[in-house]
């Protein structure tokens, strides 16, 4: 009984993820959702940030590119389920509309803990009208 109480509880846990970074990276590529695990990673997609990969893995909703400055990324809701994770996220164009620049892409970089790691979970990132952006699973 004890045992049922508990596995129940753990099913109720909420997990915490924490936005750690947003920003512009000049990384090639279009739209994309990448599962970092070491700092190399991190780097080949021209990001730096301190992640603690012993016990928490990041993730990066990357978009663009654009060649127009002032763009930024709006995450309106993270939505999980035991299968899946569902993204609502777009982008807003410069108000000015812009400077030319070099090609970039914008990004998020959430920390999730490595506990609630699933390998096989489909992650979708889709706009507010539900069109969709990218898509991966969990390798």
């Amino acid at each position: 009984m004890l045992l049922a109480l508990l596995l129940a509880l753990t099913g109720c846990r909420e997990v915490r993820v924490q936005t750690l970074a947003r920003g512009d990276t000049t990384a090639p590529g279009g739209n994309a959702i990448v599962v970092v695990r070491t700092d190399a990673a991190l780097r080949h997609l021209g990001i730096r940030a301190a992640v603690n990969y012993r016990s928490e893995f990041g993730v990066v909703l990357l978009m663009g590119p654009h060649d127009r400055t002032g763009y930024r990324q709006i995450i309106e809701s993270i939505r999980a389920t035991a299968s899946q994770v569902r993204v609502v996220a777009f982008e807003r164009a410069p108000a000015n509309g812009g400077e030319p620049t070099a090609d970039y892409r914008t990004y998020t970089l959430w920390i999730v803990p490595n506990t609630v790691y699933r390998r096989g979970i489909a992650v979708n990132v889709v706009t507010p009208d539900g069109s969709p952006v990218t898509h991966t699973t969990l390798p």
